[in-house]
């Protein structure tokens, strides 16, 4: 199956959305551009939609057999999550990962793809736009950072350093109430802790070798399928909180995403000690 996937082509078709559909209406949205769903700091824009929809159609060529599960459509018709789970083949996408960012006119924000193939992921790709480049990984082939002219250079993940002395990003925003009263004084154990508002660049930061970890409480498909595939052939070590894997099918719990088994190790214990 995962010879059949093109993951150069679907890059190309990352940025070429992005081109066409996102970049032109970022810090040019008026207010009726921009609407809430679930809060105030859960938004959709126009662009995540018009970019969904290019997506979709040029998906529907290239992989005319996969089901599409994209973040809006599981807005409009949530029973595809469900099919995800019994897919033989399925394409999974967050058109504007970081919307609040990209609404905010902030340019920190993605565009992330995950080919999944009978419950396992086999392809994830994360472009950023304004960077103009692209990280992806095949299962089993290593991960990579490629340039807009094709050129890649292969991703590595830190090694481990003590808390004292790491990097991480905590996305504290979806915790429950008492895990995150639990888990921020906690923080002042780490070197540097950040929330970017955009799981998208975290994974890319921790793939890269820029932080030791990443942790997550929302556990959405199209927010975390392509990281965990890039973090974990880059080098990392990703897992729910009590040890066992992440798959396509985990919707709730605590996800820590490291550069390493220690790392993952180091900030289990450190932020969640009794875990």
């Amino acid at each position: 199956m995962t010879a059949t996937i093109d993951v150069a082509r679907l890059a190309d078709l990352l940025r070429e959305a992005a081109k066409a559909e996102i970049m032109p209406r970022f810090r040019n949205l008026s207010d009726g551009d921009i609407r809430e769903k679930t809060s105030a700091t859960d938004l959709v824009t126009e662009a995540d939609e018009a970019a969904e929809r290019f997506i979709a159609r040029e998906c529907r060529s290239l992989l005319p057999d996969a089901l599409f599960v994209g973040e809006e459509s599981v807005a409009a018709d949530a029973s595809l999550l469900a099919r995800l789970d019994e897919a033989d083949l399925a394409v999974v996408v967050d058109p504007i990962d970081g919307t609040a960012n990209f609404a905010a006119g902030v340019p920190l924000f993605a565009v992330m793809m995950a080919v999944v193939s009978r419950g396992e992921t086999v392809a994830g790709l994360i472009y950023d736009p304004l960077g103009d480049d692209c990280m992806l990984a095949e299962k089993g082939a290593g991960a990579q950072r490629r340039l807009a002219t094709g050129e890649t250079f292969p991703l590595a993940t830190a090694a481990h350093v003590p808390l004292s002395e790491a990097v991480g990003c905590v996305s504290y925003t979806y915790f429950p109430a008492e895990l995150k009263k639990a888990v921020l004084p906690r923080l002042g154990d780490v070197k540097v802790s950040a929330n970017l508002r955009c799981a998208g660049h975290e994974y890319r930061l921790l793939a890269s070798g820029g932080s030791q970890f990443a942790v997550y409480s929302k556990l959405m498909p199209w927010d975390h399928l392509p990281g965990v595939l890039i973090a974990t052939e880059a080098g990392g070590h990703v897992a729910k909180i009590d040890g066992t894997p992440y798959t396509p099918r985990d919707r709730q719990g605590t996800l820590i995403a490291a550069g390493s088994e220690e790392s993952w190790h180091a900030a289990r214990e450190g932020l969640f000690p009794g875990a």
